[in-house]
């Protein structure tokens, strides 16, 4: 029996509705609520000034019927927050999204010398068995940085730190503009997104005139950009990806109307230019330099290439069902670690703007598998003990930073404007526990050219496969 000073626990009752939802019911006994609408009338009688009254002496019939309906709700959610944060606790369930109370919970009245019984219903954490990982084949692809690679590095660097000049003659591939553009989405009659500063390059002719425009992958943009100038119109046509972050665009068709304010064509910088600004004296520190900068990324890409053998190995062998809502914040974390990731690589921020644009567009497998993965990865990052520190993270940031030719502070200011320094985290802990995975895999080393053909030819089986099941999906198709 409770004492004069204790109040009755609340009763827990957990129902799996499915592999991944869970019902709580819980009832907070008479006693608890008692308790709690007197502390806040209390609260409220110490604190409010009434009119005739001096400060904390108005009488309790008076401020009960003033202010008691909006009390007894404030006390009312504070309880159920409460509870819940205590049910979940005790019960060691692990939501993946916020509770949501049930219609009938969110109808119901608290009333003294009543328990108060309330069910909320609540996503998890699936539960799947992970299998032992030790000694998987991984293949390393090796490569030379050669002099063709050197060239191509400093004609890239000669474009990015050209000189961009104003131009008036029709736009050509690789060409720049910054204008006005109108998102409309079908069936609305306002303008759904605008901006004065967006900018726009004409696809390269090996893009095979894909481009993106406002994050988004469209096709045949050089169609409708090229031969224009400063001044024109254009109008493209594209459907919202199914797993874009804003969930108002997601299988809508889209109209973007562009209006080209300024184009500019870069003059490349010469060489000397390049070694001057950076100091390296001659052109051949300048190219070996540019070798070490090489070798580096392409020791990046090689430790990437081998994690994602493991992902995919991961995602092969375990298999569970998802949450029944992918929600948009799921999703657009999912694309800013794709950010990060490509950031940290050293791409150039419209080479990261293509990639993402792909990856909005990708299939909804693909965009399941990659919420697979994550909890696949929380699951043995727990079960390795994986930390990040804050320095890991500093230094993360300053990586980041040193790819973009940007300071630290600023990369770090961005980043928490968007709320992605958590993701930072994420991030680092997914790799440090794939590389634990690799430290005991079997590593073989394999050509550069061997190692895209495998690549190519595994993209190919996986469109047939992705190609097959949408087939097998339509309406009125029947399988004997």
């Amino acid at each position: 029996m409770a004492t004069a000073t204790e109040v009755t626990p609340n009763t827990v009752v957990v129902e799996e509705t499915s592999p991944t939802t869970r019902r709580i019911t819980i009832t907070i006994p008479a006693d608890a609520v008692n308790a709690r609408i007197e502390t806040s009338f209390g609260a409220l009688q110490l604190e409010t000034a009434v009119p005739g009254f001096r400060k904390g002496k108005a009488p309790r019939s008076l401020l009960e019927k003033r202010f008691g309906g909006a009390v007894l709700q404030e006390t009312r959610s504070a309880l159920v927050g409460d509870a819940y944060s205590k049910a979940i606790e005790e019960k060691s369930i692990r939501p993946v999204t916020d509770p949501e109370l049930t219609k009938e919970s969110m109808e119901l009245a608290l009333e003294r010398g009543k328990p108060f019984t309330f069910s909320v219903d609540i996503e998890v954490v699936p539960n799947f068995d992970v299998p032992s990982v030790e000694g998987l084949s991984i293949k390393k692809p090796v490569a030379e940085v050669g002099a063709e690679h050197i060239d191509q590095e400093i004609l890239r660097q000669r474009y990015r730190w050209g000189t961009p000049n104003r131009i008036e003659e029709p736009l050509q591939h690789l060409d720049r503009m910054i204008g006005r553009a109108e998102v409309r989405i079908e069936g609305a009659d306002d303008i759904f997104f605008e901006t004065e500063q967006a900018l726009v390059v004409v696809p390269a002719i090996e893009d095979e005139g894909k481009g993106q425009l406002l994050g988004l992958l469209i096709d045949d943009l050089d169609k409708a950009l090229l031969g224009k100038v400063a001044g024109d119109t254009v109008e493209v046509s594209t459907v919202g990806p199914e797993y874009h972050e804003r969930e108002e665009v997601r299988g809508k068709k889209l109209t973007i109307k562009y209006t080209i304010r300024a184009a500019e064509r870069i003059t490349p910088a010469e060489v000397s230019a390049l070694v001057e600004k950076f100091g390296l004296g001659t052109e051949e520190i300048f190219r070996e330099q540019i070798k070490f900068a090489l070798e580096q990324r392409r020791d990046g890409e090689q430790l990437a290439a081998q994690r994602e053998q493991i992902f995919e190995w991961l995602l092969d062998q375990v298999h569970f069902d998802l949450p029944p809502k992918l929600s948009e914040r799921q999703v657009s974390r999912s694309i800013a670690r794709q950010r990060l990731d490509l950031l940290q690589r050293g791409l150039d921020e419209n080479t990261v703007e293509q990639r993402l644009a792909e990856l909005r567009g990708q299939s909804e497998e693909q965009a399941r598998s990659r919420l697979r993965l994550f909890f696949i990865l929380a699951r043995l990052a727990e079960q390795y003990g994986v930390q990040v520190t804050e320095q890991e993270v500093a230094g993360r940031i300053h990586q980041i930073a040193q790819s973009q030719n940007m300071r630290p502070d600023q990369v770090r200011q961005q980043l928490s404007r968007t709320g992605a320094i958590n993701d930072v985290a994420l991030q680092i802990r997914e790799q440090k526990t794939a590389d634990r995975i690799l430290e005991k895999a079997n590593v073989s080393d394999v050509s550069a050219d061997d190692w895209n053909k495998d690549v190519q030819s595994r993209a190919e089986e996986k469109a047939k496969v992705l190609a097959k099941g949408k087939s097998d999906a339509k309406p009125g198709k029947s399988s004997k």
